[in-house]
């Protein structure tokens, strides 16, 4: 099982709209970097469900991975904003994966709290510039932001 970070805004779709929902496809992902990280996601894989701009943004649930391999069905929509004109339903560009809802903390657990816990090079979201909306999180450092979000220390 591998541990992932997964940032949404929370207007668009937040963890409340997870647990609400139950599954859902993580959707409308289009950079290339964060599609591959997409495709090396398995079924049992967890993620941290992140609040990006939001105030404060920061980590506020977990998620498991429960399909992989899925056709983001946004990219032949010609009525979205993720709609891919050189992507064809034979060839797709764009891949994600289907989530379901597995906790929301307790407590958010603040960007500004992650920077004073973490360096950049255990959780490449605190890279100034770092803008990419899926990422791979080391199983070191995710026990520790569990631990982190379960408890207020």
């Amino acid at each position: 099982m591998r541990y992932w970070l997964m940032k949404s805004e929370p207007e668009a779709y937040s963890i409340d709209d997870l647990e609400r929902d139950g599954r859902e496809i993580w959707d409308g992902v289009r950079n290339y970097q964060a599609r591959n990280y997409l495709r090396e996601m398995r079924p049992g894989d967890l993620a941290f469900f992140y609040h990006s701009n939001a105030k404060p943004p920061g980590v506020a649930g977990l998620m498991r991975i429960v399909k992989s391999g899925v056709v983001d069905p946004t990219q032949f929509d010609p009525e979205s904003c993720y709609f891919d004109p050189k992507s064809t339903p034979e060839n797709p560009r764009w891949q994600t994966v289907e989530v379901e809802f597995v906790e929301k903390f307790p407590r958010l657990v603040p960007l500004a709290e992650l920077r004073e816990r973490f360096n950049e090079t255990e959780l490449p979201l605190l890279k100034r510039g770092f803008r990419l909306s899926v990422m791979p999180v080391d199983a070191e450092v995710a026990e520790k932001l569990l631990e982190l979000a379960k408890n207020r220390t």
